[in-house]
């Protein structure tokens, strides 16, 4: 609608400054032509919008004019105060600032607006940490958000997976924060950019020198592309795997989206309830380890490497967790004390 790109518009000389008419057309998806519509449209209604000739000039709002946050709809409302979440803003020592902000914002919002937003934050909670595990402690992360912001290159003492320990001068190009877990995406000069695991920051100390940055560089866009990528590395075979009833329900819990996908793509059922479903899975190690989680509610039946490599882990624990049938019937012998 025109009212929203109007709006738009006005809020994007607000918080911009000086833009160019093609500078506005491609943030509001117009042509240029719109664009000299759109800012006479402001100027009819009141709006101080000054057009400034020559190579430096642009559309710009007089000096001193600010507009209240009266045009946003109940939806886009929410969405702002869904969009605070405290834990991570706290991890960055923005916490203060945050609620600062949300009492700001909400000060500025009509009656109407602010008291939805008032029962959006009593009924609605962000919790960015998985399950059943602490957050990482991120002792550095504060340093680095600082070296992010300020872009500053920071010098490193990095821990890998597998212990091995590294130092290294790293020009910091953003943070994720990715079920919990904090990570940094950096490049260190003249090398890829590549993804590390706040956490296993054991030094991170800012040197004040101005970090490069590669020309239109995407946060977002690399990181989705970098999780594909990561996903496509680690999941390079299929295993066939027989699934009970309950295995099937197990599966999505257990292996996210991709056990989601297998189970849309399953066979039909047997005459007993169960089902094969192929199910992309990580290098041998990890995958027996993986697929034991369903217990004996599947059956991995291919490839053949991978089939052998469970039974031969089933089979010493069986060795290790022998049978004692008769320490389970003594134990039912057992006479009961008093209730």
């Amino acid at each position: 609608m025109r009212a929203d790109r109007l709006l738009s518009l006005l809020l994007l000389l607000q918080n911009r400054g000086r833009m160019t008419a093609p500078e506005l057309a491609a943030a509001l998806e117009v042509s240029v032509r719109t664009v000299h519509r759109d800012v006479e449209a402001l100027g009819a209604a009141g709006i101080p919008v000054r057009a400034e000739r020559g190579r430096a000039g642009g559309y710009r709002l007089m000096d001193g004019y600010r507009t209240r946050l009266t045009g946003l709809t109940d939806s886009q409302a929410d969405s702002l105060f869904l969009a605070g979440a405290p834990g991570p803003a706290r991890d960055l020592g923005l916490g203060a600032d945050l609620a600062a902000a949300r009492l700001k914002l909400q000060a500025a919002l009509p009656a109407g607006l602010a008291d939805r937003a008032r029962r959006l934050e009593g009924r609605f909670h962000l919790d960015a940490t998985a399950w059943f595990r602490d957050a990482d402690p991120v002792p550095h992360l504060a340093p680095i958000a600082g070296a992010v912001w300020e872009q500053h290159v920071l010098r490193t003492g990095y821990r890998r997976w597998n212990g091995e320990e590294r130092t290294a001068v790293l020009h910091p190009l953003g943070l994720v924060l990715k079920g919990g877990i904090w990570y940094l995406v950096a490049h260190a000069p003249d090398g890829p950019v590549r993804t590390y695991r706040v956490s296993r920051f054991h030094r991170a100390e800012p040197t004040g020198e101005r970090a490069e940055r590669p020309p239109g560089f995407d946060l977002a866009a690399y990181w989705e592309e970098s999780s594909r990528r990561l996903d496509a590395a680690l999941r390079r075979q299929t295993a066939l795997v027989r699934l009970s009833p309950r295995g099937r329900r197990l599966l999505p819990m257990l292996f996210g989206a991709a056990g989601t996908r297998a189970l849309a793509d399953a066979e039909p059922a047997d005459e007993d309830g169960w089902t094969l479903v192929r199910l992309p899975v990580e290098a041998e190690p990890v995958a027996v380890g993986d697929l034991l989680r369903l217990g004996a509610e599947a059956e991995v039946v291919g490839p053949p490497d991978l089939r052998s490599a469970v039974a031969a882990t089933v089979a010493a624990l069986a060795a290790r967790y022998p049978c004692q049938r008769g320490a389970s019937t003594s134990a039912k012998r057992r006479p009961r004390g008093p209730r």
